[in-house]
């Protein structure tokens, strides 16, 4: 879970909250860190309650309806396109920083990624989540070692808390790109089933998770704040080769942070590639879309989901490298539609927890509508996708039952 949502961003999102917010972005991953919990708890509630592989589309539709929920979950499927190249190309700034790429070489790098899930994910998740967990402990052990080497003194705090001047405008901008490392939470429900106690460990895996991942962002974005480095570059490599300057270790930063870069890119991406295959396998096993992603290989992974999903990456990737997109827009277009995803979650486990979780399910509403302001113009991209999807799933929904009534 911690890995998961650690994954591309741990070294790269608080470097591009503190480009827009400045020291505003310690107060913006503080207000995550905090607002996400509740997010974080009703998820955990509901995939313990209801483990599906559908995950959050299928307690929309326990909650809505079948046409709500299949519509969350197409969204869900038409993100991944987008969102994987974002992830792919945040892993690629830690290649770079090991080995410069330029021109086709950088395309070429990228499908090599996919290749790479490819191998890690047929085998099934339970394969990767042993090297997943060793490269959470590694990521920790590099924030702490660096955070303890920092030696702040009460003299360097004063002099930042004077210079912290966060404005709201810079701070809200900070929330829509910070949120981006909360997303994994939903994926995990699509693995409910894969927990041997769901009703019992998901909850605390999902909330420990989030917890220790909030704290991490919260370290690395004070140290970037608090020392010098790099802003043309990956900021943590050259705070880690200043922290570190008098071990024997400094020089090192590009080799740890570019190698600790890459393998959180490929757990993250690995994850979503299992979690959308595993969704794409329940759509049709339930008729909504062919029949031809149902079979699944001798350990139990939807194979032809799966080619189908990292299919669909490999030729979005070769698209966005040639029509040139970049980074933030990629991550804005994804984080907008998991808003959708997160709020209606949110207010389907008002329909299907108890009652006195209402407060907590209010709470993550409020989260999920605020980080939608922020996100402002971004949002248009998930608002399209809704406009075409929903229509599409109340015709088929009605279709199919039309041909049940001529049958019958």
């Amino acid at each position: 879970m911690a890995t998961t949502l650690l994954g591309t961003g741990v070294f790269i999102l608080p470097q591009m909250t503190i480009a827009v917010a400045d020291s505003g972005a310690l107060l913006a991953w503080f207000i995550l860190t905090l607002a996400i919990i509740p997010v974080a708890l009703v998820f955990g509630l509901l995939a313990s309650r209801f483990p599906h592989a559908a995950g959050p589309a299928y307690f929309v539709e326990k909650a809505f309806g079948s046409t709500a929920g299949r519509t969350v979950g197409l969204i869900f499927l038409l993100v991944i396109p987008i969102g994987a190249p974002a992830a792919i190309l945040m892993t690629l700034q830690f290649m770079n920083a090991l080995i410069p790429l330029h021109g086709s070489w950088q395309l070429v790098a990228e499908l090599v990624v996919v290749l790479l899930l490819m191998g890690l994910n047929v085998r099934g998740i339970q394969v990767s989540a042993k090297l997943q967990f060793a490269l959470t402990l590694a990521i920790v052990t590099v924030v702490a070692l660096l955070f303890g080497a920092s030696g702040l003194n009460s003299e360097q705090l004063e002099s930042f808390n004077q210079a912290s001047h966060p404005q709201i405008d810079t701070v809200m901008v900070a929330l829509g790109i910070g949120f981006w490392s909360f997303l994994g939470i939903e994926a995990m429900t699509h693995l409910a089933s894969d927990f041997r106690r769901p009703d019992k460990d998901m909850l605390p895996a999902i909330l420990m998770g989030t917890v220790l991942v909030g704290i991490i962002y919260l370290a690395c974005t004070f140290l970037l704040l608090m020392v010098p480095t790099d802003k043309a570059g990956v900021a943590m490599i050259s705070a880690f080769d200043y922290l570190l300057s008098d071990s024997f270790l400094h020089g090192y930063g590009a080799q740890v942070i570019g190698i600790l870069g890459i393998a959180s890119g490929l757990a993250t991406v690995n994850v979503y590639s299992a979690s959308a295959a595993r969704l794409l396998w329940s759509f049709s096993k339930e008729g909504i879309l062919p029949r031809y992603f149902v079979k699944l290989n001798r350990h139990g992974v939807p194979f032809r989901a799966l080619f189908g999903i990292l299919g669909s990456m490999a030729v979005v990737i070769v698209l966005t490298f040639y029509s040139g997109h970049d980074l933030e827009t990629l991550i804005a277009w994804s984080n907008g539609v998991f808003v959708i995803i997160y709020l209606l979650a949110m207010l389907s486990a008002a329909k299907l927890l108890s009652k006195r979780y209402l407060p907590l399910v209010a709470t993550g509403c409020v989260f999920c509508i605020g980080i939608g302001i922020a996100l402002a113009e971004n949002m248009l991209y998930v608002m399209v996708l809704i406009a075409v999807v929903a229509p599409f799933m109340w015709w088929q929904k009605a279709h199919l039952q039309r041909k049940q009534l001529q049958t019958s």
